[in-house]
């Protein structure tokens, strides 16, 4: 492999390693914002749990 598909690999390489990351960083930052909205919101767990939001099922 030549000198220059050597750089192409690693600038790919890092590339991915780039979006990866900010994929990462987003996947993060998107579940704590359901915590933090669980907390914040009561209408969020009763959505999921099927009760109505005021304590009957």
């Amino acid at each position: 492999m030549t000198q220059h598909w050597a750089h192409v690999a690693v600038s790919y390489a890092l590339a991915a390693l780039a979006f990866g990351g900010l994929g990462l960083g987003a996947w993060m930052r998107h579940r704590a914002a359901r915590r933090r909205l669980a907390v914040l919101d009561p209408r969020a767990s009763a959505a999921r749990d099927g009760s109505g939001g005021d304590g009957t099922a």
